[in-house]
């Protein structure tokens, strides 16, 4: 528990008064603008950072997980190493093998070489291995591609522990939360339900802060006018009008203004051609790997068009081919008339870490930038993006995450262009400018082209969804479906499909320890997952078997459907779900039990 926590940075009050109470089995999604103090909080919450004032308590035995938004696996020889040193003495050192299984990953990997996303799933593998009693999880979903998204999804919410999650994914918050806490000005407001229900009683709760302002500083000119008119009372009575004033002035001050709004304004050229780009049976593979075989399209004026995949499945292949970035090994690739393009780089390498703010917006070309056709002075412009005039000298490297994904937004708005390609344009924005971004995108008068893992960014966005197809479709397969990806999931039946994970047999050995942990063929044995499964599904089974008399009591209530015909429905409903469920769970320990029996003969 966190209570009345104040904290300030650089002389800039960044907390004050902030509470958090999370309970056993809290679902909490913790949101608020980029630099509102959510990851502060969240780490004063870990026990990381002191707080200038403010109290943290701690019920004792309680174990507390934290995953940064930057993990740090230097020191490491393996992602299994690293995930092993997460878990306590008395935790299972099989449970690290497996959660680094289920996210795709052998425990083999260094981690000196892993990729971003790697790196986020060798976090989550220690954090979740750990079995923690309370859960804080800042950005989890940043760099994942869908299927691990979903898979985290499941499992948090099959898990006991309380959770704390800060996340700028609409639907992974809907899905994985069951109270809201919003930083505003410092101070923390709960809502009791899910990140689903908070826009809305945001909306309402700013709309009454204003009205509270204006009405404050309606009073504040009543008393001034007064003061101004010279009455001639009591001067005891005038002197305390005078305080009164005096009081309601400092009130003014001390109340912060809603703060600004990112103001994204895309620099756009004239029209293109009805048909922007037209591909034909093009084909790319490297060495055996087929990423694209056959794929055929064709991109019309004005369409919004998402591409979806597993990490690795090539996505950002593709669209080098789309916008001819790529050469394909065969097939081929027509743009249309008079385009001009305007790119937001997934990896951010345009972004020269020395550089200064500015230097970044101009290119170092001279103190200002055109932005719809209209020059425009740099610091206006770092405005619009919610930078202050203070930070103009300050280096790329220095910028936070979400601070750097506004600086490419503001990079590419920047240039005329009528086709915008975007690859994960939403790693690291806050909710707000992601609002923003949509409502520019759907004003654009041009055509876009972008590659996200945001469910909801999608839906809002696009008009067509090209996925790579995994299951008896063959290598290197893309399909265009019609509508946004909830569209495009009802067509197809599911999502996207995770990619076959690395064997560990399969990898070099380079340490004795690796050579002792290898799994030897000719030895049959159960697996890490069978091992836990065994321990976990007698309790899983007792639960379940719980669940169902419960829900069969109810339904034994002969008066439940009269009385409630609705949920009469869904309590019939929920019980055959869990019924079938308890089946499942009883049949997988069934056949592991005899697995047991069979390989402890041999």
């Amino acid at each position: 528990m966190l209570k009345d926590i104040h904290l300030t940075f650089g002389g800039t009050p960044l907390l004050e008064g902030a509470d958090l109470t999370i309970e056993q089995g809290e679902r909490l999604c913790l949101v608020g603008r980029n630099g509102c103090g959510k990851s502060t909080l969240l780490k004063i919450a870990a026990g990381l950072i002191e707080p200038d004032r403010g109290e943290r308590v701690l019920q004792t035995g309680k174990g507390v997980t934290y995953l940064s938004q930057e993990p740090d696996l230097s020191g490491f020889e393996t992602t299994l190493d690293y995930a092993e040193a997460g878990l306590g003495p008395h935790d299972d050192l099989y449970r690290a093998q497996i959660y680094l299984t289920d996210l795709g990953l052998s425990g083999q990997e260094d981690p000196k070489t892993l990729s971003g996303g790697e790196a986020r799933r060798a976090a989550l593998a220690r954090a979740l291995a750990a079995k923690p009693d309370i859960l804080l999880l800042d950005e989890p979903t940043n760099h994942l591609d869908l299927p691990v998204i979903e898979w985290l999804e499941a499992e948090l919410n099959a898990m006991n522990a309380a959770l704390v999650v800060i996340s700028h994914d609409r639907r992974f918050l809907e899905n994985v939360s069951k109270s809201t806490v919003w930083i505003y000005q410092g101070v923390t407001h709960k809502l009791p339900k899910s990140f689903a229900h908070f826009e809305q009683w945001r909306d309402e709760k700013v709309e009454q802060i204003e009205l509270d302002r204006h009405k404050l500083d309606r009073k504040i000119v009543r008393e001034l006018q007064w003061l101004q008119r010279g009455v001639t009372g009591r001067r005891k009575r005038n002197m305390g009008r005078l305080r009164r004033l005096n009081e309601l002035r400092q009130a003014r001050r001390d109340q912060k203004s809603m703060g600004g709004q990112v103001n994204i304004t895309v620099s756009e050229t004239g029209q293109s051609g009805k048909r922007v780009i037209e591909a034909e049976n093009i084909s790319k593979a490297y060495g055996d790997n087929t990423i694209v075989k056959n794929f055929s399209i064709r991109v019309q004026r004005g369409d919004r068009l998402g591409i979806v995949g597993a990490n690795g499945a090539g996505k950002t292949t593709l669209l080098k081919m789309l916008i001819g970035k790529l050469e394909p090994d065969s097939g081929g690739v027509e743009l249309g008339a008079k385009i001009e393009l305007a790119a937001l780089d997934q990896m951010r390498d345009a972004l020269k870490p020395d550089w200064s703010l500015v230097d970044a917006l101009t290119g170092r070309q001279g103190d200002s930038v055109t932005v719809g056709g209209k020059q425009k002075h740099v610091m206006g412009y770092m405005q619009d993006f919610l930078f202050s005039p203070e930070q103009a000298n300050t280096p790329v490297h220095a910028l936070s995450g979400g601070e750097r994904g506004r600086l490419m937004l503001a990079r590419a708005m920047a240039q005329p262009a009528n086709l915008l390609v975007l690859d994960e344009p939403t790693n690291d924005l806050d909710l707000e400018t992601l609002d923003l971004l949509q409502e520019m995108l759907s004003d654009f008068d041009g055509t876009v082209i972008l590659v996200s893992h945001d469910r909801d960014f999608l839906d809002r966005v696009v008009t067509s969804v090209v996925i790579h197809e995994v299951d008896g479709a063959g290598p290197g397969q893309w399909r265009e479906y019609p509508g946004g990806y909830t569209d495009m999931v009802m067509q197809r039946g599911d999502g996207v499909s995770a990619r076959a994970a690395p064997k560990v047999e399969d990898k070099p050995l380079k340490s004795k320890k690796e050579a002792s942990a290898k799994v030897n063929p000719p030895k049959l044995k159960l697996s890490y997952k069978e091992k836990y499964a065994l321990e976990t599904l007698p309790g899983k089974m007792e639960e379940l078997s719980a669940e169902v008399e419960k829900l069969q009591a109810q339904m034994d209530d002969p008066d439940l459907y009269s009385r409630d015909p609705d949920g009469f429905t869904q309590t019939a409903k929920t019980l055959e779900a869990k019924s079938q469920e308890l089946r499942a769970a009883e049949e997988q320990w069934l056949t592991l039990e005899m697995l047991r029996e069979e390989i402890e003969d041999a």
